[in-house]
């Protein structure tokens, strides 16, 4: 199977450096026209879009900046329309956009948290709220949020970023569900790359190690035809796993007045993980443990 992207048309949101812009660019030389967007600069326009632009059309490929920040849902939908005026449909959306303002928690300010959620949460909302008509009415899409080890297995001095990381999965989990019927395929991509945000933090063997091109295979399954659905794929330095949110059997044990106890005696085998599911849904929690309970008053 070859991954190709002509005739498909790609959005990128904070794809003016690093990660996004790797991402354009390897859509862009795999056939696909991309919305390259990014904050405008201090005179209003999005340079670095620009310029991820220019490199994409002097390799032969079309492409469009655009810089509405996507916590300004009128902004992204007016981006959207543009898409739409230039080339009529939108088959991928690449939730990529993204701010760091690490700190511990007991030094962060709530403005600080609120600003971290606002771009990496609402953004991808307004981006998603944006497109899902489209997708819809064309019975396509493939949505790629932008995850991270943060969100999944936490890291200090990220109490913000990583709530809004994992918040991104909540997201993908219920979307995924929702557009499977018009095969719009929602996924995660957690990716470890050496971007402007990490730069100064990791030795220069790390950092020539974890280029952002090593991530962008896991972009482009994600993106591509026969991409899965509701898939955690996690990736760096050319190395890819993926990531699950798994039930355990757990132990019934009833409602009696000793049930904390008994919960603490036998919490090793209510969280062993032999056994453990992938639930399709969160009806899957309730529905285990009521089979328990009906089975336990046989």
């Amino acid at each position: 199977m070859t991954i190709d992207f002509t005739g498909r048309v790609a959005i990128v949101t904070g794809a003016g450096g690093g990660l996004g812009r790797a991402h354009a660019l390897a859509l862009a030389a795999r056939g696909a026209r991309v919305l390259v967007n990014d904050l405008g600069g201090a005179d209003g326009l999005p340079h670095s879009a620009l310029a991820v632009v220019a490199e994409i059309v002097a390799a032969g490929g079309q492409a469009m900046a655009n810089g509405a920040s996507v916590t300004d849902a009128t902004a992204v939908a007016a981006m959207v329309a543009d898409v739409m005026a230039a080339w009529g449909r939108v088959d991928i959306l690449v939730n990529n956009a993204g701010i760091l303002r690490d700190k511990s928690f007991a030094k962060m300010t709530l403005d600080d948290f609120r600003l971290v959620i606002d771009v990496h949460l609402m953004g991808a909302v307004h981006c998603c709220q944006a497109v899902w008509p489209i997708m819809s009415a064309q019975k396509y899409g493939r949505i790629v949020m932008t995850t991270s080890s943060s969100g999944l297995y936490g890291n200090f001095g990220q109490a913000n970023y990583g709530a809004a990381k994992m918040a991104l999965v909540g997201l993908m989990q219920t979307l995924s569900i929702e557009g499977a019927k018009n095969d719009i395929r929602v996924n995660c991509l957690a990716p470890t790359a050496a971007t402007r945000m990490t730069e100064g933090l990791l030795p220069p063997a790390v950092l020539a190690a974890l280029q952002p091109e090593a991530v962008v295979p896991a972009m482009l399954w994600l993106a591509c035809t026969d991409a899965p659905n509701r898939a955690i794929a996690c990736a760096g330095a050319g190395t890819f796993e993926a990531a699950h949110i798994t039930l355990t059997n757990g132990v019934h044990l009833g409602t009696g007045a000793d049930v904390p106890e008994q919960l603490a005696a036998a919490w090793a085998q209510v969280s062993d993980r032999q056994g453990e599911q992938v639930p399709a849904s969160g009806a899957a929690q309730g529905g285990n443990e009521v089979t328990q309970a009906m089975a336990a008053r046989r």
